[in-house]
Protein backbone atom coordinates (compact mmCIF):
# COMPACT_ATOMS: atom_id res chain seq x y z
CA UNK A 1 0.00 0.00 0.00
CA UNK A 2 1.37 3.43 -0.91
CA UNK A 3 1.74 6.09 1.76
CA UNK A 4 -0.82 8.23 -0.06
CA UNK A 5 -3.25 5.30 0.06
CA UNK A 6 -2.47 4.93 3.76
CA UNK A 7 -3.39 8.59 4.28
CA UNK A 8 -6.73 7.97 2.57
CA UNK A 9 -7.32 4.86 4.67
CA UNK A 10 -6.71 6.98 7.78
CA UNK A 11 -9.15 9.62 6.50
CA UNK A 12 -6.42 12.23 6.23
CA UNK A 13 -6.09 14.87 3.53
CA UNK A 14 -2.87 16.80 3.15
CA UNK A 15 -3.28 20.56 2.90
CA UNK A 16 -1.42 22.71 0.40
CA UNK A 17 2.15 23.24 1.62
CA UNK A 18 2.26 26.25 3.94
CA UNK A 19 4.00 29.31 2.58
CA UNK A 20 6.92 30.83 4.50
CA UNK A 21 6.00 33.80 6.70
CA UNK A 22 9.53 35.26 6.72
CA UNK A 23 12.82 35.08 4.80
CA UNK A 24 13.44 31.32 4.63
CA UNK A 25 12.57 28.29 2.53
CA UNK A 26 10.31 25.49 3.81
CA UNK A 27 12.76 22.70 2.98
CA UNK A 28 16.36 22.14 1.89
CA UNK A 29 17.47 18.95 0.19
CA UNK A 30 21.01 17.71 0.77
CA UNK A 31 21.62 14.46 -1.07
CA UNK A 32 18.89 12.07 0.06
CA UNK A 33 17.99 14.11 3.15
CA UNK A 34 15.27 16.72 3.50
CA UNK A 35 15.63 19.30 6.27
CA UNK A 36 12.29 20.96 6.98
CA UNK A 37 12.12 24.40 8.53
CA UNK A 38 9.86 24.88 11.53
CA UNK A 39 6.27 23.93 10.70
CA UNK A 40 3.32 25.45 12.57
CA UNK A 41 -0.19 24.03 13.07
CA UNK A 42 -1.96 26.09 10.42
CA UNK A 43 -4.68 25.68 7.83
CA UNK A 44 -5.02 28.08 4.91
CA UNK A 45 -2.37 30.34 6.43
CA UNK A 46 -4.12 30.66 9.81
CA UNK A 47 -3.10 28.95 13.03
CA UNK A 48 -5.67 26.39 14.17
CA UNK A 49 -5.14 27.60 17.76
CA UNK A 50 -2.88 29.88 19.75
CA UNK A 51 -1.66 29.87 23.31
CA UNK A 52 0.45 27.95 25.77
CA UNK A 53 0.15 24.45 27.08
CA UNK A 54 -0.64 24.40 30.76
CA UNK A 55 -2.05 27.92 30.61
CA UNK A 56 -4.96 28.15 28.19
CA UNK A 57 -4.50 24.91 26.22
CA UNK A 58 -4.85 21.30 27.35
CA UNK A 59 -2.52 18.44 26.50
CA UNK A 60 -5.19 17.08 24.12
CA UNK A 61 -5.37 20.43 22.29
CA UNK A 62 -1.57 20.37 22.04
CA UNK A 63 -1.69 16.84 20.63
CA UNK A 64 -4.09 18.06 17.93
CA UNK A 65 -1.87 21.06 17.15
CA UNK A 66 1.16 18.75 16.80
CA UNK A 67 -0.87 16.50 14.49
CA UNK A 68 -1.84 19.43 12.25
CA UNK A 69 1.79 20.59 12.13
CA UNK A 70 2.85 17.07 11.11
CA UNK A 71 0.27 17.03 8.29
CA UNK A 72 1.72 20.32 7.06
CA UNK A 73 5.17 18.75 7.23
CA UNK A 74 4.00 15.80 5.13
CA UNK A 75 2.61 18.25 2.60
CA UNK A 76 6.01 19.95 2.33
CA UNK A 77 7.71 16.56 1.97
CA UNK A 78 5.35 15.45 -0.79
CA UNK A 79 5.77 18.77 -2.57
CA UNK A 80 9.57 18.46 -2.53
CA UNK A 81 9.86 14.69 -3.16
CA UNK A 82 6.95 14.37 -5.61
CA UNK A 83 5.52 11.34 -3.82
CA UNK A 84 5.41 10.30 -0.19
CA UNK A 85 6.52 6.87 -1.38
CA UNK A 86 9.99 8.36 -1.88
CA UNK A 87 10.28 8.55 1.94
CA UNK A 88 12.69 5.92 3.22
CA UNK A 89 12.62 7.02 6.85
CA UNK A 90 11.65 9.84 9.16
CA UNK A 91 15.03 10.40 10.78
CA UNK A 92 14.44 13.04 13.44
CA UNK A 93 11.85 15.43 14.77
CA UNK A 94 12.38 18.40 17.05
CA UNK A 95 9.23 19.76 18.63
CA UNK A 96 8.94 23.10 20.40
CA UNK A 97 5.99 23.37 22.76
CA UNK A 98 4.88 26.79 24.03
CA UNK A 99 4.72 26.04 27.74
CA UNK A 100 3.46 27.82 30.83
CA UNK A 101 5.72 27.67 33.90
CA UNK A 102 5.58 24.22 35.46
CA UNK A 103 4.23 22.47 32.33
CA UNK A 104 6.25 19.28 31.79
CA UNK A 105 4.13 17.19 29.40
CA UNK A 106 5.94 18.29 26.21
CA UNK A 107 6.62 14.64 25.20
CA UNK A 108 2.90 13.78 25.40
CA UNK A 109 2.03 16.80 23.24
CA UNK A 110 4.63 15.87 20.62
CA UNK A 111 3.18 12.35 20.49
CA UNK A 112 0.44 13.88 18.31
CA UNK A 113 3.01 14.30 15.54
CA UNK A 114 4.98 11.13 16.30
CA UNK A 115 1.87 8.92 16.36
CA UNK A 116 0.72 10.38 13.03
CA UNK A 117 4.08 9.68 11.38
CA UNK A 118 4.09 6.07 12.62
CA UNK A 119 0.46 5.62 11.50
CA UNK A 120 1.37 6.71 7.98
CA UNK A 121 4.86 5.24 7.54
CA UNK A 122 4.88 2.29 9.97
CA UNK A 123 8.42 1.41 11.12
CA UNK A 124 9.86 3.95 8.66
CA UNK A 125 8.00 6.60 10.66
CA UNK A 126 9.76 5.83 13.95
CA UNK A 127 12.26 8.58 14.57
CA UNK A 128 14.67 10.15 17.02
CA UNK A 129 13.20 13.27 18.61
CA UNK A 130 13.50 16.09 21.07
CA UNK A 131 10.56 17.76 22.84
CA UNK A 132 11.47 21.22 24.08
CA UNK A 133 9.44 23.62 26.20
CA UNK A 134 9.51 27.18 24.85
CA UNK A 135 8.43 30.44 26.44
CA UNK A 136 7.07 31.84 23.15
CA UNK A 137 6.71 30.61 19.56
CA UNK A 138 6.08 32.57 16.36
CA UNK A 139 2.58 34.02 15.97
CA UNK A 140 1.64 32.63 19.42
CA UNK A 141 1.65 29.08 18.01
CA UNK A 142 1.38 26.33 20.62
CA UNK A 143 3.65 23.92 18.70
CA UNK A 144 6.36 24.09 16.06
CA UNK A 145 8.05 21.02 14.60
CA UNK A 146 11.04 20.48 12.38
CA UNK A 147 11.85 17.25 10.55
CA UNK A 148 14.77 15.48 8.93
CA UNK A 149 13.63 12.92 6.36
CA UNK A 150 15.62 10.39 4.33
CA UNK A 151 14.47 9.70 0.78
CA UNK A 152 15.21 6.72 -1.42
CA UNK A 153 17.95 7.54 -3.91
CA UNK A 154 16.62 8.69 -7.22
Amino acid sequence: MSYDDRLKELGLILPAPPKPVANYVPVIRVGDLLFLSGVLPSRDGQLVMTGKLGENLTVQQGVEAARVAALNGLSIIRSEAGLLDRVKRIVKMVGYIASAPGFTDQPQVLNGASDLLVSVFGEAGRHARVAVGAVELPRMAPVEIELIVELYSS
